[in-house]
């Protein structure tokens, strides 16, 4: 009964059926009361999105399993030093973390968000180390800024880590009691926060922090009843060693016959019909591996665990008759030894025969004395025989089936450390455009992602960084482009949707943005990024009480999700709600303390209160995070010019203007700058060229006007204030430009409030 209800539990989450999987799993445990069956039930509200419920059950567990999934539990809820107490014991010092690499990556998390930034980085390494291709690891380093080198993590050693690992796992599944039984966590998907419905009122969404887990860590491990029928055993695998006391060992299965997924049509008619399907194992890792592809191993060659020869034998000695009689049993002298094949109709019924499928071929071996061809025997002849034949075969197939396994052992390997090499250069593109990206380093991660094939480049995840990356270089019509082409190719994308929005917000396309706004609530409407893009919809429309509310839902959907935080904090500052703007920033950065932008709204906030060196040190915290960007070395610049460092000010300006030569903005600060050093004319030249830049900005005529006016040059003075009347300043400027005008011919000294 027990074995009857775990296998219709687990064929129930595999079908995504989580209420049924519920109900059921928790008359599994009404009836069998076992910590083995209430990580099950926990994982079933996992799935589901009760993290609440999970919590409550695994409380006071004690198996590394259930650890890690009372930790997950803890995690949604934000309940981090529960989280943090369950995977590292305070009164176990030496414990090891459940999981492997999950736990560590899990453990990683958790102190990040608890502010330790150390263990934080010391844990991530530490999983990305156990498992070289948890990409969610190194992506949570690259957002730290704990990675140096993409090759220090995707190296030719990881793929021999990789190699051991796959090589390790396949024995350990072959000394299991059974050769075809698997854990449903083998070939299921491992449930991440992403993927699980959100919940209203107890907490938000996490949306990139699981995006990708290893396998095995989110599914219970069920061990097997000897109560139940054996038919159902083959669907569940018998946990570690250290669960198994006092249960009986499931029953064998018996007369199990599964086909092979064989990439190659060749190899799949040249086992003729024969073939033994290897169980497929998923890993999933959505965001974070986000749509990176790749095969273990590369060609046609199919994956084949060592542990099923065992099973090929006996399903190939039942069936050698036919094959021979098919024509298809020829061995190849280059495998075994320089020995001839016979034709089957010359083979003698006595002669033995050894068949053995091995990685995906037949090696057929037929013994005889020297090659020669049988003739037809009499019943005397045929007693000798059978006596010599028994002996000589035993001795030659024996060498035979070494000498193939050998081989095939030889072929095995290469083909994996080949796969995973194929597979760790591909991350290595990939890790470094996106270390790159995350240092804003953003012109030589484009290089970088530039190298990848049309296949990989192609993909929805690598489009979003290539549009991210064109919005830090301020080429927003660039961005734009592949951040449409990243839809056309995923329609159902969020990820970096909030950055598109925002493109879009300084491109002033308030179409295209209410149609991004509408069609990411069609896709997901508890996705934070839906309604940051909607929010920006608003703000661009200058209805910033509205934008402000859509933001603090995104906040409430992701209380994790920093650029929502970030946003907020941007609307009160319109609404000149400076207090609330500055507390959105802070919690952005208590998430995320390289997010560079917070640090600079809250040195804009202190430059427009006037509190310049509080303005300097958070701008001079977002400058050293992102020192490419001309932006913040123009505002930082500026906060230099408040505090009359006049000379920093200026080679300040001039990094910002080398940096962006089409941002006006450092230009115009330079020339305001001139004019408080009296260099008038250079100020003028300036303005001259940044008029023909940027026609349409009131600012640099009334600056003119200005200059003018103290050169006594009255008309073009007035021509000048004119002109930036007619562009229809803000209204404090106005005021400002009709005071300098009726006091043009009074010998008033220059303003600098233009």
């Amino acid at each position: 009964m027990e074995t009857l209800m775990v296998d219709r539990v687990q064929n129930s989450l595999r079908f995504f059926m989580h209420r049924n999987a519920i109900f059921l799993c928790e008359r599994l445990c009404a009836e069998f009361p076992t910590e083995i069956n209430l990580q099950l039930l926990a994982t079933c509200y996992l799935q589901n999105g009760k993290a609440y419920c999970a919590y409550q059950i695994l409380k006071g567990t004690s198996m590394p399993h259930s650890r890690y999934l009372f930790a997950m539990s803890c995690f949604q809820m934000n309940l981090l030093q529960e989280a943090e107490a369950a995977l590292c014991p305070a009164n176990e010092p030496n414990v090891e973390v459940p999981d492997g690499a999950a736990g560590h990556y899990l453990l990683g998390l958790i102190y990040r968000y608890m502010g330790r930034q150390a263990l934080a980085i010391e844990h991530l390494m530490q999983a990305l180390t156990l498992d070289p291709l948890l990409w969610a690891a190194y992506d949570e380093l690259c957002v730290l800024g704990a990675i140096e080198e993409a090759n220090d993590y995707f190296s030719d050693m990881a793929a021999q880590r990789i190699q051991q690992q796959y090589l390790s796992e396949s024995s350990s599944l072959n000394s299991s009691n059974g050769s075809e039984f698997y854990n449903l966590s083998s070939n299921m998907a491992v449930t991440s926060v992403d993927s699980i419905p959100r919940q209203s009122k107890q907490l938000g969404n996490n949306t990139r922090e699981i995006a990708s887990l290893p396998l095995s860590v989110m599914i219970a491990k069920v061990p097997a009843s000897n109560s139940g029928s054996s038919n159902f055993s083959q669907y569940i695998t018998p946990p570690a060693a250290t669960q198994l006391s006092g249960v009986a060992p499931p029953p064998l299965c018996r007369n199990v016959h599964v086909s092979f997924n064989v990439a190659n049509n060749d190899v799949s008619t040249k086992l003729n019909n024969i073939a033994v399907q290897a169980p497929r194992r998923k890993v999933l890792d959505e965001g974070k591996l986000r749509k990176v592809s790749g095969r273990l191993f590369s060609d046609s060659v199919p994956r084949r665990s060592t542990r099923l020869s065992a099973e090929a034998i006996a399903v190939a000695s039942s069936n050698a008759t036919q094959v021979i009689g098919n024509g298809n049993g020829h061995t190849s002298t280059k495998f075994l030894g320089g020995f001839s094949s016979s034709s089957s109709s010359k083979v003698n019924a006595a002669s033995s025969r050894s068949l053995t499928f091995r990685k995906g071929h037949s090696w057929i071996s037929e013994n005889f004395d020297e090659g020669r061809r049988s003739e037809a025997f009499d019943d005397s002849r045929m007693e000798n025989m059978a006596t010599t034949s028994s002996s000589t075969s035993m001795s030659g197939d024996s060498r035979y089936l070494e000498q193939g396994k050998a081989i095939g052992d030889l072929a095995q390997d290469s083909r994996l450390i080949n796969g995973a090499q194929e597979l760790l250069c591909l991350l290595r593109t990939l890790g470094e455009g996106y270390r790159l990206s995350c240092s804003y380093r953003c012109q030589e991660a484009l290089d970088v992602y530039l190298k990848l094939s049309e296949k990989q480049f192609n993909t929805g995840w690598v489009l979003s960084q290539v549009g991210k990356i064109h919005f830090e270089l301020v080429n927003y019509f660039e961005a734009d482009h592949f951040f449409d082409l990243a839809r056309r190719v995923s329609p159902s994308i969020l990820e970096s949707m909030d950055i598109y929005s925002t493109v879009l917000y300084h491109m002033k396309e308030e179409m295209k943005l209410s149609y991004l706004a509408k069609e990411l609530l069609s896709v997901d409407r508890l996705s934070p990024q839906a309604w940051c893009a909607l929010g920006n919809c608003y703000s661009l429309q200058k209805d910033h009480e509205t934008a402000l509310k859509n933001f603090q839902r995104a906040v409430q959907l992701d209380s994790r999700f920093v650029y929502a935080h970030t946003l907020c904090g941007h609307e009160y500052v319109e609404l000149e709600d400076f207090e609330n703007g500055i507390k959105c920033y802070q919690s952005a950065l208590q998430i995320d303390q390289r997010h560079y932008n917070s640090w600079y709204g809250l040195g804009v906030v202190y430059l427009r209160q006037e509190k310049f060196k509080f303005a300097e040190h958070h701008l001079h915290k977002a400058y050293n995070i992102n020192p490419r960007s001309s932006v913040l070395m123009c505002y930082l610049g500026m906060t230099q010019h408040a505090l009359q460092r006049n000379e920093d000010a200026l080679e300040m300006i001039e990094r910002a203007i080398s940096a962006d030569k089409q941002n006006p903005l450092p230009v115009y600060q330079k020339a305001i700058i001139l004019v408080s050093l009296e260099c008038y004319d250079e100020a003028l030249n300036e303005l001259e060229q940044l008029k023909e830049s940027a026609p349409h900005e009131s600012c640099v005529y009334a600056l003119m006007g200005k200059i003018y006016k103290r050169f006594e040059m009255h008309e073009k003075a007035m021509l000048c204030f004119g002109l930036a009347l007619d562009l229809k300043p803000p209204a404090a400027d106005v005021a400002t430009i009709k005071a300098a005008m009726e006091k043009l011919y009074l010998p008033d000294e220059m303003d600098d409030t233009l």
